[in-house]
């Protein structure tokens, strides 16, 4: 498995993969960059581990070239050193980027499978990120990479059914050749704890969001919507806990400080998963303000589905992908109306049965669908059809 965009094992995704083809009879060997501290190679529950010291994040075209480039070069190294030492036989690529095609195409040429586990709309995610700063050129060449994936992989790992209708449409990938796996949580660590009185404080409701806070987020969106809740409807008998980091989170501070709600909205940037698991169930409602794009339409967000396990309502704009996961969990706000957001909040704020009803069907249907047991038979069956007499 070749993973650049995180380190091995807090990619949750890339964990729970790993750790059930292991447990389906596999050798799993994952490369990824590693964090400081982190050793260079070592084995996690029974995967094999390859690390090389991570890139700096770099901004613009060349900075994204000098880090993927450098990410490629110590992923290709590490795969000529597994090959000697143990063989492998087929190469798993998680994007993004796009650009572990390159390795798997070498390896293809002596017999190796390609499967490539699409995790993000990689021309999308640019758009989203950069918006009006987005270069054509790049967007071109990101479908470029994104076709020649898809021509070269002998299986495609798909994280929703938008993807894989991209797959099988943009990607002309033959439809038995394409498995939904979606992100299913883990339901042994992520339940409902005792709620914490000291977090409410005097608050009437409380609202969490967890995430990253990057510029095609959408935090902002819930701070002009929570603004539009003080304003426009009257409401300020709330906290919000937003947890998480990113790039955004200065700007988001300082927006929230502009619009008065510094003593509203609280910043706790990352936390444990103890604590995390004690904010969340602590709030009333949860939220996912990512707005509409072209990219988080046809995108599953894993806080929605960790929301519905912790059996919370959860507020979120009308997205295509947002109604497939959470269906009735959901309250759904007009795309980017931000007062329309404020509005579904006070409709469950002033609903305490709604709230309770919304919040049992979201955990029923992660138990039932979603958890990640469901899934990972999606991922054995897929390699059982790939490597037939493997184990």
């Amino acid at each position: 498995m070749l993973l650049e965009n995180n380190p091995y094992p807090q990619d949750g995704r890339v964990r729970r993969e790993a750790q059930s083809l292991t447990a389906a009879g596999y050798r799993v060997t994952v490369i990824s960059p590693g964090r400081p501290g982190q050793a260079k190679s070592e084995e996690v529950d029974g995967v094999l581990v390859y690390r090389y010291p991570a890139p700096k994040e770099r901004d613009g075209f060349l900075g994204y070239l000098l880090e993927y480039g450098y990410s490629m070069a110590a992923s290709a190294l590490i795969t000529l050193f597994v090959l000697v030492r143990a063989g492998f036989d087929v190469i798993h690529a998680h994007n993004p980027p796009d650009t572990f095609v390159f390795i798997a195409a070498w390896y293809k040429l002596f017999g190796k499978r390609f499967v490539f586990d699409h995790h993000d709309l990689s021309p999308e995610m640019y758009d989203a990120r950069f918006g009006a700063r987005a270069n054509p050129a790049v967007h071109r060449a990101l479908l470029l990479l994104e076709k020649l994936t898809f021509r070269m992989a002998d299986h495609v790992i798909s994280t929703n059914e938008s993807y894989k209708e991209i797959a099988i449409g943009r990607g002309r990938m033959p439809s038995d050749r394409v498995s939904v796996v979606r992100n299913g949580p883990e339901l042994d660590r992520v339940s409902p704890v005792a709620p914490d009185p000291a977090l409410r404080g005097d608050a009437g409701c409380v609202f969490g969001y967890v995430g990253v806070m990057g510029p095609q987020d959408g935090v902002d969106y819930l701070i002009r919507s929570l603004d539009c809740l003080v304003r426009e409807l009257g409401r300020s008998d709330w906290a919000c806990f937003i947890v998480g980091e990113g790039s955004e989170v200065p700007g988001l501070k300082a927006l929230a400080a502009e619009r008065g709600l510094a003593d509203l909205v609280q910043f706790t940037g990352r936390i444990s998963d103890e604590d995390l698991m004690r904010v969340l169930s602590t709030a009333d409602i949860c939220v996912d303000p990512d707005p509409w794009t072209p990219f988080t339409d046809r995108s599953t967000m894993i806080k929605i589905t960790e929301y519905m396990a912790m059996g919370k309502p959860v507020v979120a704009f009308d997205l295509t992908e947002h109604r497939r996961t959470a269906e009735n969990a959901a309250l759904y706000a007009t795309p980017n109306d931000e007062l329309d957001f404020a509005r579904r909040l006070a409709e469950l704020m002033d609903d305490a049965e709604k709230r309770s009803s919304m919040g049992q069907e979201g955990r029923r249907r992660v138990e039932d669908q979603l958890a990640w047991p469901h899934q990972q038979r999606h991922l054995v069956a897929a390699y059982r059809t790939l490597l037939p007499n493997a184990v």
